[in-house]
């Protein structure tokens, strides 16, 4: 059985290493993990309520809601922009967390990782994202994390797929993203 993974970047720059990180993780997808990464996020008005409402939903919304809910889970890969979430990713939480009690994210196993320049590799980022995402109703795997330091001078010459400890860490979160996709319903549900 093959389980769906939506990837989504919180960094909009084609050359970010957290996108080259994405990339990489879907190289890196072990059998019977689809991961597709979604690439509108650029495209998504900013969230309001006068314009989600039945008839006036955006196309760009509507897609990715769309996206959200045919997922089996989400892969957030991203940034820390001034210590906490980039805007474009709080969002497409916004997004998918309405319409609240029927949204696309709610209960939708939800893994955060990435890199950052500094120190911490976006830890704060990382954080802010789990606690976002937990409010809006998805259910947040907070013992899956990566965040990879010093990325912009770590990766001047080198791709993400060509750091071992880089690829060694996102094979391990995709094998942990699979474990969780793969655990009978019912055994979930008591965790």
């Amino acid at each position: 059985m093959t389980s769906s993974v939506l990837v989504l970047v919180g960094s909009l720059r084609s050359g970010s290493t957290n996108r080259q990180i994405a990339h990489t993780a879907l190289e890196l997808a072990p059998e019977g993990l689809e991961l597709r990464l979604y690439d509108g996020l650029a495209d998504i008005p900013f969230y309001n309520e006068d314009i989600d409402v039945e008839g006036s939903v955006p196309a760009a919304a509507t897609a990715f809601r769309e996206a959200v809910a045919a997922a089996d889970a989400v892969l957030v890969i991203t940034p820390e922009h001034n210590g906490t979430i980039p805007a474009v990713l709080k969002n497409a939480i916004d997004w998918s967390s309405r319409p609240f009690g029927s949204s696309p994210i709610s209960a939708k196993p939800v893994a955060v990782v990435g890199a950052a320049f500094g120190q911490y590799g976006g830890v704060w980022s990382h954080d802010e994202a789990r606690k976002a995402l937990g409010i809006a109703g998805a259910n947040v795997l907070d013992d899956i994390r990566m965040s990879v330091p010093g990325s912009m001078t770590r990766f001047v010459d080198v791709h993400p797929r060509e750091d071992e400890e880089v690829t060694t860490q996102l094979r391990a979160v995709l094998a942990d993203l699979q474990r969780v996709l793969s655990a009978p319903a019912d055994s979930s549900a008591a965790a």
